[in-house]
């Protein structure tokens, strides 16, 4: 596996486990539908949370939150919309992003940014 991958997917098991250890509980990891893709989708008892995780190596020349752009917001958003649909979800979304650094083997938790973003108006049902 290429080492970016490797830190993409040690980063989101250091994010489930943040999660988990703030309260939330994990319903799914790498979901996938299509060519849609969620990172986490948990739930904090009163949202189902949508959880974009960018990791980045300590020495990175763009910071991680700068990676959402729009066309990763629409896309999450449709994915979110596929992931509700399909397992009949009847609870409001929110969508979080966790910022993690990655210093040698050690990965720590930048940032979780709650309601990070909202979806386009063309999924205003969230």
């Amino acid at each position: 596996m290429a080492e970016q991958n490797e830190t993409g997917k040690t980063g989101e098991a250091v994010a489930c486990s943040y999660l988990e250890i703030n309260g939330y509980k994990v319903l799914k990891t790498n979901w996938h539908h299509g060519h849609y893709e969620i990172d986490i989708v948990a739930t904090d008892g009163k949202d189902i949370v949508i959880v974009e995780v960018k990791t980045r190596s300590i020495n990175y020349l763009v910071p991680p939150e700068q990676a959402i752009d729009n066309a990763k917001i629409n896309r999450l958003a449709a994915a979110a919309e596929a992931y509700v649909r399909i397992n009949r979800c009847d609870m409001p979304i929110r969508f979080d992003v966790i910022l993690l650094v990655k210093d040698g083997d050690a990965y720590t938790v930048e940032e979780h940014i709650e309601d990070a973003f909202y979806p386009p108006v063309k999924y205003k049902r969230f």
